[in-house]
């Protein structure tokens, strides 16, 4: 195991994204993860029924007495769901070293429809997260709201994702699979230039925490020294995995596979132990 990786979002007891995700992400990527909890949410595969703030304080501590202790190797944001939380967040990043990796998540609405960003938060986080982070990882509505400009296709992505890098951050990673389409593309943009991905669309509703995987799967590579480039690869590949093998659970929109990493033969060696 290497790599430590500090994850501040919410929870999902459904367990298909937030937190839960983020853990089994970097888990199952040979990382450690560490988690300072921003929320605690009632929702399964259909929606979220109910969200309970964590104050921001409590949130503070969370991050000061892990760090003070494990240490941290990289920072991944999720649910921050709206001002005084973001600026406690911002403000205990900014207290870390000025190198370390940070990616921001900039969760907005939830799969079944919910916002998980108050409208008037969104200012906050262009202002305060995204000029730390090393990379940014909206899908398109998420970007629609941050550049306040429609995306309809992949040329849209691209106009865009140039403008969320001047707001500072050091990449942004812009997710296609909102747009309609038998492929799905994804846009990694960087002062260096724009690197395009594209695969077939993988043909399933168990998409519940695609986003924050794929955020925390990237962080991971980053915690063990990987660049960005080959942490973007890797993580991509990881959740296309987990998505083709995604176990069916729940009517609505269920989770990923995320032990798709797991060795069978090792894990039949345990049972038999």
């Amino acid at each position: 195991m290497k790599g430590r990786v500090l994850i501040i979002a919410g929870s999902d007891s459904g367990g298909g994204a937030g937190i839960q995700a983020d853990i089994k992400a970097v888990t199952c990527l040979d990382a450690f993860a560490m988690t300072a909890v921003t929320a605690l949410t009632a929702q399964n595969t259909q929606g979220v029924a109910n969200v309970l703030p964590v104050p921001p304080a409590f949130i503070r501590e969370q991050i000061d007495v892990v760090v003070s202790d494990l240490g941290v190797d990289a920072v991944k944001t999720g649910m921050l769901h709206d001002v005084p939380v973001i600026e406690a967040v911002a403000e205990a990043i900014a207290a870390l070293d000025p190198a370390m990796p940070v990616v921001v998540d900039p969760v907005m609405v939830a799969k079944g429809g919910q916002r998980l960003l108050a409208q008037n938060a969104v200012s906050a986080l262009i202002r305060l997260m995204i000029p730390r982070a090393t990379v940014i990882t909206p899908n398109v509505p998420e970007a629609e709201v941050l550049a306040g400009s429609a995306i309809l296709s992949v040329d849209d992505m691209k106009r865009v994702a140039e403008r969320l890098l001047s707001l500072g951050c050091n990449a942004v990673l812009m997710k296609g699979g909102h747009l309609p389409g038998e492929r799905v593309t994804d846009l990694l943009v960087t002062a260096d230039g724009m690197e395009t991905f594209s695969g077939p669309r993988i043909d399933t509703r168990h998409t519940h925490g695609t986003g924050c995987t794929l955020a925390s799967a990237i962080a991971a590579g980053l915690a063990q020294g990987k660049g960005l480039h080959e942490s973007v690869i890797r993580a991509r590949h990881y959740v296309a995995l987990a998505l083709a093998s995604a176990p069916g659970y729940g009517h609505g929109h269920g989770p990923l596979n995320h032990a798709v990493t797991v060795d069978p033969a090792r894990l039949a060696a345990l049972s038999c132990a």
